[in-house]
């Protein structure tokens, strides 16, 4: 085929090295078949001519090497050579102190595998190979060496999954660089020697000391500490007020000594007072799992000072956690996001990702298995929720418990999961301190480049089994033979620096009494009793106090002069024309004769709470227009797709209001929720699930943090969870909020459970809820929310309903009640089957009801025994309590009420139950069985005819 010529010059500038030698090969293909290249090759080779140095082309003066095709194809397989050292180093490196690897992509990082020798590779120039070759780096034979020393040594780097150019270029670029990040110095090697044998004998002086108790040894990944204390200094360096810790229980006693502070003597005394000798400290006791925090001061040297002899003081903290190990990571980076957060001026609260830092601390079964990770990983870049990149370090040991890695993951590494978030991952040689130091730096260096997160594969081995009173040798015979004869860290690394003269062996044996003539003086005061009295972190529960009462009642005129602004968008800001329809009828919804609905109710309580100075966050999966499309917090112009919110533009607003729509996750995002709460008290923190059902998902933060946490750890929240919750015939998986868990999970005040039934009711509890922000009676708040109730005329209220009272745990039916003399029966019920009998009730006009009274049981707990009391009183005829429910007889609030109800109930009053019988599953698949049930419930409370046919549903 015929070509252009003489080729452009121009056209080829761009092309060198190994990209010219490609172009050349796709030419060579192109001069036999034109159609074995693609198609702009062709359009190139056609218009252009033949690239330079090919056979019979025009050719430019340049450098003698030699232009045959062999050379050609020699400098492309060096060039991919190189790329495989980058792609596939870390499966060569020396990652594994016990050598327990294979090295299966060995034969990439042979010159074998790409027909190369040593010669071809010294007669080939770097820099076709290397692009920006360090100056001493001449020939490709050089490259090659300097690329298996930066990628196969005991600290190994995978960043191929790394899609942005920008940061892989950086990335690269610190892996291959011999300066960067900078090696440390004699100084600092004796430091981090000195640091090594503090860690150990810790260890074994626990072991020696309290024989057989629990303590889940850090032995065999000593470097963590080291590796925390130069995180520490690094973001102390870079302006951060806090550094927020989570780790689940391996270790967690040497960090909270040696990155925290905590006293030797308190320690030992956790153990020495242990009721339980066997047990203590154990995952589930205080004594590991109770965090710590304090302020420390960092000596920053010369070479890191901002200027010389400074200081920077840093608080530190380290989450409680339980022993659902990685459950504490959502908790954490909401702790960081809420230190990093201004909230008091109206808008969005103000982030600054450089106040703050959050270091998390993975196991290695744990990270690829329990799925909080995911979506803790997940929720990392989100708008609600990045706080400019975490640290994570997977302490591993290549064992979980007794399981090895083969039947616990089906990843080649435990780091592999962060690829998919690509997140930039180092493996590392627990046994080579320096190296650990050396992928922190790096690690702080990226953050602070980037405001990403980073992870650490720290991989080292387990000393000893699970815990100390396992015999990890029935499971893992061969390698605790390994661990056996394996020098421990601080050993090995003293050697080290013996043999390169930086330390002599005395100075090693004086490292050693040093520490255990500490450790032994801290032993000796605790049995003096004379521990140190520091800042108190032994967990004592709090009084079971019920919060105290405050006003929540705000004026008319200041509701409707909201209520204006809350119409009012910017100019040129085009609201959805049907949703403008639907905002401007609440114009008028606080005048004489009109309605408030629930979603009103709402955001003039959002309104008032932000005028009194509490900033407010609320997330959940569609909070900002809201799952049944009714709160619209958050406006979309029509026309431009911008966004605005008449929260953020509220006259007289003193604290920010942020409203996010969070990922399709609850654990996380919940956990998140929880520790932005506890971090920031003083923060109004809701979060609302899309449908109550789905809090399944979120057990665990619910059970470990929400209800309990406040008795393990006196730890203070006034989160609020939102779960609607109701039967409409929506089937098993949008009907229950599980009402029955969390009056289950009710005991010594630890929070409040609330079903209501009308917007004022809403409006004042939320105002009370945030008026508990901050304060000693805080507690959590769960809200079995409306679904259908959203837009029911009967759960709506008068403007003055709002401007007068406060929320009552108890509510008479409005259409009941005028002879109480009279009344036989009393139906105790709780939520929308209260308005489901009031409809009931307006359709029966006419009948005499004067037998029956309703009460309508807006708060479960704390149980209203007194307020019920009272009403009680006033039923002289009373003959039996009914207690009815729309959820199946094991679930909702019956089996709660049962006993409390007839603590109360006069002699010779019964008490009953109405409902669905028991159930496995919450709710009928089907609408019709569920209309004909409910049907039956409510007329059956009534004592209406209850001959109603059944339906047969249909398959």
């Amino acid at each position: 085929m015929a070509v252009k010529e003489p080729y452009n010059a121009t056209v080829w500038n761009k092309y060198y090295g190994p990209n010219l030698g490609y172009i050349q090969e796709q030419y060579e293909q192109f001069v036999k078949d034109p159609s074995s290249v693609e198609q702009h090759y062709r359009d190139l080779f056609t218009v252009s001519g033949p690239p330079p140095l090919a056979p019979d082309a025009e050719r430019v003066p340049g450098p003698a090497v030699s232009a045959d095709a062999d050379w050609l194809k020699k400098a492309v397989k060096a060039s991919k050579l190189i790329a495989n050292i980058r792609i596939y180093g870390h499966m060569a490196a020396n990652i594994d102190p016990l050598e327990r690897s294979s090295n299966p992509m060995a034969k990439w990082l042979e010159l074998e595998t790409y027909e190369l020798t040593r010669e071809d590779l010294n007669a080939l120039p770097a820099s076709l190979i290397w692009d920006n070759a360090p100056a001493d780096v001449h020939t490709a034979m050089d490259a090659v060496h300097r690329m298996r020393q930066a990628y196969t040594q005991t600290i190994a780097y995978e960043f191929g999954h790394v899609h942005d150019e920008s940061e892989l270029r950086w990335l690269n670029s610190q892996a291959e660089s011999m300066t960067s990040p900078a090696p440390l110095n004699n100084t600092e090697r004796k430091e981090l020697l000195k640091r090594l044998v503090q860690v150990e004998h810790f260890e074994t002086f626990l072991h020696k000391t309290f024989v057989g108790q629990k303590r889940f040894s850090l032995e065999g990944n000593d470097a963590l500490v080291p590796m925390l204390d130069e995180i520490v200094r690094a973001a102390a360096h870079d302006g951060a007020e806090h550094i927020l810790m989570g780790m689940a229980h391996r270790g967690r006693l040497n960090v909270l000594a040696h990155i925290l502070g905590k006293p030797y003597d308190i320690i030992f005394s956790e153990f020495h007072h242990s009721p339980n000798k066997e047990l203590f400290p154990s995952e589930g006791s205080m004594g590991v799992t109770y965090g710590w925090s304090g302020d420390v001061k960092y000596h920053l040297g010369a070479d890191r000072a901002v200027r010389e002899g400074e200081t920077v003081r840093t608080r530190i903290t380290l989450a409680n956690n339980p022993s659902h190990l990685e459950f504490v990571n959502p908790v954490v980076e909401g702790f960081t996001r809420a230190a990093q957060e201004e909230r008091n001026a109206p808008g969005l609260p103000k982030l600054n990702t450089s106040k703050a830092m959050a270091v998390l601390m993975h196991g290695d079964a744990a990270f690829p298995g329990e799925g909080i990770v995911a979506e803790t990983l997940n929720i990392g870049k989100l708008q609600g929720y990045q706080n400019g990149g975490t640290v994570h370090i997977i302490v591993n040991n290549r064992i979980g418990f007794t399981t090895e890695s083969e039947d616990s993951r089906s990843t080649h590494y435990a780091s592999d999961l962060a690829k998919g978030y690509e997140i930039p991952i180092v493996h590392v040689n627990a046994d080579d301190p320096e190296a650990c130091i050396a992928a922190v730096r790096l690690a702080s260096a990226y953050r602070h480049q980037f405001k990403k997160d980073f992870l650490i594969d720290l991989i080292g081995y387990r000393r000893h089994g699970h815990n100390e009173m396992d015999d990890p040798d029935t499971t893992q015979p061969i390698v605790y033979g390994k661990v056996r004869n394996h020098p421990t860290v601080y050993r090995v690394y003293a050697e080290r620096l013996q043999r390169e003269k930086v330390i002599t062996e005395d100075d090693v044996k004086n490292m050693i009494t040093e520490a255990e003539s500490v450790l032994q003086q801290a032993f000796d005061q605790m049995k003096e009793g004379k521990q140190k009295n520091a800042e108190s972190k032994t967990a004592v529960a709090l009084e079971p106090d019920q919060p105290t009462q405050r006003p929540t009642a705000y004026s008319l005129a200041g509701l409707q002069e909201i209520n204006r602004e809350l119409l009012r968008v910017p100019d040129g800001f085009t609201v959805y024309p049907k949703l403008d329809r639907i905002l401007k009828r609440r114009k008028d919804a606080l005048n004489d004769g009109e309605r408030v609905d629930w979603a009103l109710a709402e955001t003039l309580a959002f309104a008032t709470i932000l005028k009194d100075g509490t900033p407010i966050r609320l997330s959940g999966q569609d909070s900002q227009r809201g799952t049944f499309a009714h709160r619209h917090l958050v406006l979309h112009d029509s026309e431009s797709g911008g966004l605005y919110s008449p929260l953020h533009q509220l006259s007289d607003s003193r604290a920010s209001f942020g409203v996010y729509n969070s990922p399709l996750s609850e654990a996380s995002v919940l956990g998140f929720e929880y520790g932005y709460n506890v971090f920031a008290p003083e923060t109004f923190v809701i979060w609302e699930a899309q449908y109550g059902d789905f809090a399944n998902a979120a057990q665990v933060i619910i059970d470990q943090f929400i209800s309990a946490g406040r008795a393990k750890w006196t730890q203070r929240s006034n989160l609020t969870i939102m779960l609607p919750h109701g039967y409409e015939g929506q089937g098993p998986e949008h009907s229950s909020g599980r009402l029955e868990r969390f009056l289950q999970l009710s005991a010594e005040e630890n929070w409040t459970v609330a079903n209501l039934t009308c917007a004022a009711q809403y409006f004042h509890l939320l105002r009370r809820q945030a008026a508990l922000c901050g304060q000693a009676d805080a507690r959590p708040l769960v809200i079995m929310a409306p679904k259908s109730l959203i837009r029911n005329p009967r759960s709506t209220s008068a403007g003055v309903d709002l401007a007068s009272g406060a929320f009552q745990p108890v509510l008479p039916e409005p259409l009941l009640g005028s002879n109480p003399e009279k009344v036989k029966r009393l139906v105790v019920c709780s939520g929308k089957v209260a308005i489901d009998l009031q409809t009931e009730l307006e359709a029966g006009r006419g009948q005499d009801f004067s037998w029956l009274h309703i009460l309508r049981l807006e708060q479960l707990y704390p149980f209203p025994e007194r307020e019920l009391g009272a009403h009680l009183s006033t039923f002289s005829s009373l003959e039996e309590i009914v207690w009815v429910q729309e959820e199946p007889k094991n679930m909702g609030g019956w089996t709660y009420a049962d006993a409390r109800l007839r603590a109360i109930a006069p002699q010779k009053v019964t008490v009953q139950y109405i409902g669905r019988p028991d159930r496995s599953s919450p709710a009928s698949g089907y609408a019709d069985v569920h209309s004909f049930e409910q049907r039956r419930i409510v007329r059956e409370a009534l004592k209406l005819n209850t001959q109603v046919q059944a339906p047969v549903p249909s398959s």
